[in-house]
């Protein structure tokens, strides 16, 4: 096993939001760090940089995992979605982040975006979720300003529109 020299710096390629990316850092920089200062997706918000409060939140293979607990060197040639890439290309809102406009689900907005991709991944793999089910999934977020409320009833009408539109 090869040892890397402190300041020593590495080629991280992965696919970002359906990009090809790629940008150095050091073997111990944060995947949160990596995207927001290397290659510009300030979408990812860091918080509390222990996953506590799920701010940074990303989908890591389609799968919502803490930035702020995975080194970028993790992600090499792997795909990353952030809140930048939750509605596509120049497409408006996703209908989950409409759903939160609609509902007031958001005030200051800094645990959005991790919030979303918790989501938007949970919404993947529970299609059908019951109110303790959502406010369940949402225990691993910290979200001070809102209350919870609206961001399960946003949830939840997401779900029941993505259902309605299966079934037509």
């Amino acid at each position: 096993m090869s040892q890397l020299k402190k300041g020593e710096t590495r080629t991280v390629a992965l696919t970002l939001n359906g990009n090809a990316r790629s940008g150095r850092c050091e073997a111990r920089t944060l995947l949160s760090d990596f995207l927001r200062h290397e290659l510009g997706a300030t979408g990812t918000h860091v918080g509390c940089e222990h996953g506590v409060c799920g701010a940074c939140t990303v989908q890591i293979d389609g799968v919502a995992q803490r930035s702020c607990m995975t080194l970028a060197v993790q992600a090499e040639g792997r795909r990353v979605d952030t809140v930048e890439g939750l509605s596509g290309h120049d497409e408006g809102l996703s209908d989950l982040q409409a759903a939160f406009r609609r509902n007031h689900a958001l005030q200051c907005g800094f645990c959005t975006a991790g919030i979303l991709m918790s989501c938007e991944d949970y919404l993947k793999r529970k299609p059908d979720p019951t109110e303790t089910e959502v406010r369940e999934m949402l225990s691993g977020h910290l979200c001070r300003c809102t209350g919870y409320t609206n961001i399960v009833k946003a949830v939840l009408e997401t779900a029941a529109e993505r259902r309605a539109a299966v079934s037509n």
